[in-house]
């Protein structure tokens, strides 16, 4: 059980939060740039200005997390609530070691990445909706289709495993239907497309129901508007609200009530 906060701790984070504030629109812009250069990378690869670009954008993310941990009273709290966004960091510095690149830990660490990358391209999507509604679900949706198909992609190319995804395309459609929870006949035969394709599915099976939901309100409610129709409308749910009013006001003053309506 953790003691309680001192004025000077409380001060530490009420700083802390203000930096975050002052950094958040910067970094939103950057957390979207990097976004797109990852979904670049997966799908065509990165050279030149692209990886370049990259690699100025992560030693910002890691300036910008030191020093918010620097502004932090509580380390260990900081850090556990940080946990992916340490990893995410923490991933991309390996790519830099050569001798990686035959292990199978590198595949590994790729999966990492595009988690994190998901993780952080949804918090900067979260800062940006003052309301988390339906506008929200659906970008939040199309950010982990889009990148998961590009892990898809790399984890399971045709070339390398048999029924494989010929194009992004191809790998974007199968993460459409798998997020849809409506399935498709191939199953990743990899150990990182496999644990991508289990994420994609809780993600579908956490958030479809939520977006069905929503339109199944839209199209009620314009049922309920409509004049024939079958669901009653707020106009009709408000009438019917005043003659209540105006039999309890008759019925309490002693007089009949009047029949019209």
């Amino acid at each position: 059980m953790e003691e309680e906060e001192g004025p000077e701790e409380r001060e530490r984070w009420q700083v802390l939060e203000q930096a975050e504030e002052w950094l958040e629109g910067p970094m939103v812009f950057l957390a979207f740039v990097w976004f797109a250069l990852v979904l670049v990378e997966l799908v065509w690869g990165s050279a030149g200005i692209f990886a370049f670009l990259g690699t100025v954008i992560w030693v910002v993310f890691i300036a910008e997390f030191l020093l918010r941990f620097a502004l932090a009273p509580r380390k260990g709290r900081f850090l556990r609530r940080n946990v992916v966004t340490v990893v995410a960091l923490f991933a991309p510095a390996l790519r830099f070691l050569r001798a990686l690149r035959f292990l199978r830990l590198t595949r590994g660490l790729r999966l990492v990445r595009i988690v994190g990358t998901a993780n952080r391209g949804l918090n900067a999507l979260k800062r940006s909706f003052e309301r988390r509604g339906l506008g929200y679900v659906l970008v939040a949706t199309a950010i982990v289709t889009t990148l998961g198909a590009a892990g898809m992609l790399t984890f399971e190319p045709a070339r390398v495993v048999e029924g494989g995804f010929e194009s992004y395309f191809d790998a974007l459609w199968w993460t459409a239907m798998l997020v849809s929870t409506m399935g498709s006949g191939f199953w990743p035969e990899t150990g990182e497309g496999r644990v991508l394709a289990l994420l994609l599915s809780l993600y579908g099976l956490a958030i479809f129901g939520y977006i069905t939901a929503s339109f199944a309100t839209f199209f009620i409610g314009q049922d309920a508007e409509a004049e024939d129709g079958e669901v009653a409308g707020s106009a009709e749910v408000a009438a019917l609200r005043r003659e209540i009013a105006e039999l309890r006001a008759a019925l309490r003053d002693g007089q009949p009530p009047s029949s019209g309506g």
